[in-house]
């Protein structure tokens, strides 16, 4: 396992300190925890970007009809 040593505000420590506490678990757990979780949702978020500028690069893009047809049906909900 690695290493690492980051710089954090007075206000985030004390907070992470307090969560800490209050959950039983170390401050290096739940940092690690919320790394791995930012970590995830950004992969996430650039594999879907990623992917839709493919698309767009292929001309692959929703029709009139079903940009109109999904027009219609968030109209009629609206109403």
């Amino acid at each position: 396992m690695a290493m690492m040593s980051m710089r954090l505000p007075d206000e985030l420590t004390n907070q992470l300190e307090a969560l800490a506490t209050a959950t039983g678990r170390s401050k290096s757990f739940l940092a690690g925890q919320a790394i791995r979780d930012f970590i995830e949702r950004e992969s996430w978020q650039i594999a879907e970007i990623t992917h839709a500028i493919s698309e767009a690069d292929n001309g692959d893009f929703a029709s009139d009809d079903e940009v109109n047809a999904i027009s219609a049906k968030w109209k009629r909900n609206a109403g």
